[in-house]
């Protein structure tokens, strides 16, 4: 486990105790904020109470983390919060979040979903968007649109056209590069949030969005 991490896990684990931590990863396979959430509402429900701990805890403890100078760069913060929502389906914490009453496609939402819980929409680092045009768009007006032939940084953004037709139609974070891979976190694949891989330069993808710095 990586020292962010270790920060995630222990201050779940000061919010919740450890029934959260194995309950997490009996049902869900680890923690998220996502799943939090549901154990909140849960202990709430079963004690009578009106609320129980803080569900947005972990993130404002990394934000502050990242802008204290905790030594985690922008798109390791953003891969990180990316990780943490690994596994989740449905996308409905995402494009609820987003202001969607029903269920939508939802790669863009969760992209900026990511983004909003790093502080990054707050600081203008990556734009809020449901669209994909609208996020290549944002990106290439400030000149940090980049061609599929680009070697991406963690964190950046990829866009995707599966039918080469000059259409935008998904959105995912670059999590590392290694052997001439891009490896990826993205939100509403196979309806969940999971890892996928492709050759850099691959046609399927439009290009990439570089994230700004604070």
């Amino acid at each position: 486990m990586g020292e962010n991490s270790e920060i995630i896990s222990k201050n779940y684990l000061s919010l919740y105790g450890n029934g959260y931590i194995t309950w997490a990863v009996s049902n869900f396979g680890g923690y998220s904020e996502a799943n939090a959430l549901v154990f909140s509402q849960q202990q709430a429900a079963s004690h009578g109470w009106s609320g129980y701990g803080d569900p947005q805890y972990v993130p404002h403890v990394m934000r502050y983390y990242q802008y204290r100078g905790g030594g985690m760069a922008e798109g390791g913060l953003l891969v990180q919060v990316a990780k943490s929502q690994l596994g989740n389906q449905g996308g409905q914490p995402y494009w609820s979040w987003y202001g969607f009453e029903s269920r939508q496609p939802w790669c863009a939402c969760f992209v900026s979903w990511c983004a909003d819980q790093c502080g990054y929409l707050e600081a203008g680092l990556v734009p809020k968007f449901s669209a994909c045009e609208e996020g290549i768009r944002w990106f290439t007006e400030r000149g940090q649109y980049h061609p599929r032939d680009h070697v991406p940084e963690p964190g950046d953004l990829v866009f995707f056209d599966w039918g080469s037709d000059g259409s935008y139609d998904h959105v995912g974070i670059v999590e590392y590069v290694e052997a001439g891979m891009v490896h990826t976190i993205e939100g509403n694949t196979s309806d969940s949030c999971a890892e996928r891989s492709y050759p850099l330069g691959d046609s399927r993808i439009c290009g990439f969005g570089s994230v700004g710095q604070l």
